[in-house]
């Protein structure tokens, strides 16, 4: 009788074999599904393995320092196909790898605070907080902004936080939002409207065994602003 999914096993994640990128690089230039269908075994062994192995191997890290996170090989991870009905762009397939953690019951769209991990040829990049809040969402964060701003500075101005990170990004209004004075003194970060950060990496830090090790730091050092962001939302 086969196993649930959440109960297979995978092997302990040593780092992405270089053929995870390389066939993310053929694939870009061969981005059709006659290539795909012809090459699905290298999709299956050398991008979708690896990168399950990967998420498996975060679970305990994020048992840590997030445990109300859904960390899974299945759900974790994005699809390889893109979604053209809205695009000028018809290519088929993503020509990158990405995991994005979110809370537990929540879909893998879900429009509030999480994780993305993102892998393409030459780049890998970890990202934290909220990309698109809609307006209800953006009220609540800017009220809990307004309400708790020591606590939202602690956790943008920790040092280490500043040193892996810089500051938080996003659009931002030119005028205040309503509701807020000009002179404010957190009229700055009222005005944002997107609440997100990250760090780029070089491509080779993806292939070494402490990848893991190195992405569940950075997302640990993340987890002050999603949780502020979520608790915000009432997530």
């Amino acid at each position: 009788m086969l196993k649930e999914f959440d109960e297979l096993h995978f092997p302990p994640f040593e780092g992405f074999p270089k053929e995870s990128v390389g066939f993310l690089k053929k694939l870009k230039k061969n981005n059709n599904r006659e290539w795909f269908k012809a090459h699905k075994d290298d999709f299956e062994q050398f991008v979708k393995f690896p990168m399950q192995s990967f998420i498996a191997s975060m679970q305990p890290h994020f048992s840590d320092f997030a445990p109300e996170f859904d960390v899974h090989p299945k759900r974790s991870m994005f699809r390889i196909y893109r979604d053209t009905r809205f695009s000028k762009d018809k290519t088929p397939y993503k020509t990158h790898m990405a995991a994005h953690f979110v809370p537990k019951g929540k879909p893998k769209g879900f429009e509030g605070s999480g994780y993305y991990l993102h892998i393409a040829p030459g780049e890998v990049f970890l990202g934290g907080g909220i990309y698109m809040p809609d307006n209800d969402q953006l009220k609540k964060i800017r009220k809990a902004i307004a309400e708790n701003p020591k606590t939202f500075l602690a956790i943008i101005n920790k040092p280490s936080f500043k040193k892996k990170f810089g500051t938080i990004s996003g659009m931002k209004l030119s005028r205040p939002p309503k509701g807020y004075e000009p002179s404010h003194p957190m009229i700055e970060w009222l005005k944002m409207k997107q609440f997100f950060t990250g760090i780029d990496m070089k491509e080779d830090v993806c292939y070494k065994k402490d990848f893991t090790k190195q992405i569940a730091q950075l997302c640990k050092e993340l987890a002050p602003l999603v949780d502020f962001m979520n608790t915000a939302m009432g997530f």
